[in-house]
């Protein structure tokens, strides 16, 4: 007789879907038998210059020593971490990826009879985070595709422990101020913790984002959480942060996986940090993409929210899947937005400019114009 291990699960997690990533470049060779060589994948947000020079040398240096294990602690990155943004080492806490640091948060504050407040539209590693250790889920409904900060306070009950809120926001480009933040932050309860998850902030030009770590003195409850993953290019090797107060930093620790981040990860990393040049040029190649994509769906007579992240969500005023389909057939990969309830949108990472171009063609055909 066969068991039902669904219904052995706890009921949040019962309730989940598995987190669906962007179809890889194999998959769609294999299942519709193209070139993966002609194929022009746009659909993780990840950084299209490839990695740097500099990363790429310091990966072969740490090689030979792969019979080892990681520092556990990574205290060299955590110090280059807090020289370049004026903490203590104490308030650095590593994880596998930016999402490693979100999991960690929900394990560590969240539990059955506490909810999490996030934004419609907004990751959906949230969600998941949250019902996986029991918690309710508490979904705001979107103001413009972006936050409602001030429904969002007012979601917040007895029984939330934990907002989270992302600036810019993934999938939707949308961002708030630092006033917007400074007047959530001081409306929020000192007993309800802030995850700012600032994933895309590199990509930001001079100061039209807030700088989350500039509200960490002011508000011990806030956690800031970054990625190495999209600006710096080093999305295979899942390295991430959060800074906050060194007690919360603690507490995640207490959670926190032995050796959770890789030794490849951690010197790539180190030196990613030093590559200002690299950064500069992935700021340029996301600001390029961004106006060649812009300008492509104004030809097309196509609507987009505009974003800060390096990606875009185009609406198509329809359901885009057929369109998904089409540009898929096309050797073109995006990502579909129905999971994220937005049907009639596709969510097109910026690339370099051939694979821009190269989209756009296809988009046109798909479009039969």
């Amino acid at each position: 007789m066969s068991c039902d291990f669904l219904a052995l699960a706890q009921p949040g997690v019962q309730k989940l879907s598995p987190y669906v990533p962007g179809k890889p470049v194999d998959e769609l060779a294999r299942e519709l038998d193209l070139d993966p060589q002609t194929i022009v994948k746009l659909a993780s947000n990840e950084n299209p210059l490839g990695p740097s020079p500099k990363v790429i040398a310091a990966i072969r240096a740490q090689l030979d020593e792969l019979t080892r294990y990681p520092d556990g602690n990574g205290f060299v990155l955590k110090q280059k971490l807090a020289e370049r943004y004026g903490v203590d080492t104490s308030q650095v806490t590593l994880g596998n990826g930016s999402n490693d640091i979100l999991e960690l948060f929900a394990r560590a504050y969240l539990a059955p009879g506490l909810n999490a407040v996030f934004s419609e539209h907004a990751f959906a590693v949230y969600p998941i985070a949250t019902q996986a250790v029991g918690a309710q889920a508490r979904a705001v409904p979107a103001k413009h595709w972006g936050h409602d900060l001030d429904a969002m306070q007012a979601a917040i009950d007895e029984n939330t422990r934990v907002v989270f809120i992302a600036n810019p926001n993934n999938p939707t480009g949308t961002w708030f101020d630092a006033d917007a933040l400074g007047s959530f932050l001081a409306s929020v309860p000192s007993h309800v913790l802030v995850v700012l998850d600032e994933a895309y902030i590199e990509y930001a030009e001079g100061g039209e984002l807030p700088d989350g770590l500039t509200f960490l003195a002011s508000h011990p409850n806030l956690l800031v959480s970054r990625t190495f993953s999209k600006a710096y290019g080093l999305a295979a090797l899942r390295v991430g942060y959060a800074i906050c107060s060194a007690r919360i930093a603690d507490v995640l620790n207490r959670v926190r996986q032995p050796f959770n981040v890789n030794s490849l990860a951690l010197a790539a990393a180190c030196a990613a940090l030093d590559d200002a040049e690299y950064l500069s040029q992935s700021r340029a190649c996301n600001s390029a993409g961004m106006q060649q994509l812009e300008m492509g769906f104004k030809q097309l007579r196509l609507d987009w929210i505009p974003s800060r992240g390096n990606f875009i969500a185009v609406d198509f005023g329809r359901d885009a899947s057929p369109i998904n389909q089409a540009l898929l057939r096309d050797g073109v990969i995006v990502r579909p937005m129905a999971g994220y309830g937005m049907p009639t949108f596709l969510r097109v990472s910026i690339g370099t400019e051939a694979e821009n171009a190269r989209f756009l063609d296809a988009l046109r055909k798909a479009l039969g114009r």
